[in-house]
């Protein structure tokens, strides 16, 4: 009698555990050690379907695929909305110097205005700033958060 009430307690638990661990969702993010952040938590909207930033991989301003794809949306959205100006906000993740981050932050947003007005959006629509290491998105200390940090944000100005 002792054995079957053990068991079922036991079977018990053990299925409160298994469903609990299904339950349980964990947000997951494609890095791969310090790739370029291609998740969704950060990512907010210019317009709709229209991302508002892409990101990069540690110390590089070379657009990732993603980036390219994000950056040809907005093209095509500036293009059809001719009156709107955006700035581009460079930045960059903690490590390194203010001034090494500027730079890097500057770049990044330079490489994404290139992108843009290859694609037709003209020169003097777009701005470049670069806020280096100044406003993290996400500001704890490893490896997720730098990788959302590495980042160039499209602002709408008009």
């Amino acid at each position: 009698m002792l054995f079957k009430n053990l068991n079922k307690v036991t079977l018990a638990l053990v299925m409160t555990l298994f469903l609990g661990a299904c339950a349980t969702q964990q947000a997951t993010t494609t890095t791969k050690g310090d790739d370029a952040y291609t998740g969704t938590e950060t990512v907010k909207f210019l317009a709709d379907g229209v991302p508002d930033r892409v990101f990069f991989s540690t110390n590089k301003s070379e657009l990732t695929s993603a980036a390219t794809t994000t950056l040809g949306k907005q093209a095509t959205y500036l293009k059809a909305n001719p009156n709107l100006n955006v700035v581009l906000e460079g930045h960059a993740d903690e490590r390194g110097t203010r001034e090494y981050n500027l730079a890097l932050g500057e770049r990044r947003a330079t490489a994404a205005k290139n992108y843009l007005i290859s694609n037709g959006v003209a020169a003097n629509r777009i701005k470049v700033i670069s806020y280096g290491k100044e406003k993290p998105a996400n500001p704890a200390s490893n490896v997720l958060a730098w990788s959302q940090n590495r980042r160039t944000v499209t602002v709408k100005t008009n």
